[in-house]
């Protein structure tokens, strides 16, 4: 696995884990970044295929975490990123660190996220840190707010 994530195949996301609780699921997720690879080695052989796929969600999924690691990598900075996930099977795909804020993101195949796909932003709050404003990468072709505190991003925008 070393191997594989020294040389950019794989990249291990670690879990979103502040001391002050112990319900956090410690375990860390595997991304398989090339996103062509993985599905040439699942033998999805066409875009229908991936599309209506049982994995098509979990290959956007990846394919946002590799544009978000890309675009810190580029400027030479070092990502603090994570997902979060507990015991009460609150997750949140991607928790992104900065200035002591957290910003949750989720990933959705879909033009129009709504308020059911950011139900487990609210457990951040739980963890005594700021919650900066969150975000939906979905398929949508524009920015649309979804609350006060949560914007939905085109996917094509990272």
């Amino acid at each position: 696995m070393g191997v594989l994530e020294r040389s950019g195949l794989v990249y291990i996301l670690q879990p979103y884990s502040p001391n002050i609780t112990k319900r956090i699921i410690k375990t860390p997720k595997v991304y398989f970044l090339d996103t062509g690879l993985c599905t040439y080695l699942c033998r999805w052989e066409t875009p229908d295929t991936l599309y209506s796929g049982a994995m098509d969600g979990a290959i956007l999924e990846t394919w946002c975490l590799g544009e978000i690691l890309k675009s810190y990598l580029h400027r030479g900075i070092s990502p603090l990123i994570y997902f979060y996930r507990d015991t009460d099977q609150k997750e949140i795909a991607f928790v992104i660190e900065k200035n002591m804020t957290l910003y949750p993101i989720e990933v959705k195949k879909s033009a129009m996220p709504g308020e059911s796909d950011i139900k487990h932003f609210s457990a951040l709050k739980n963890l005594g840190k700021k919650i900066g404003m969150g975000a939906v990468l979905c398929l949508a072709n524009n920015r649309i707010p979804i609350n006060r505190e949560v914007v939905s991003i085109p996917v094509w925008e990272i």
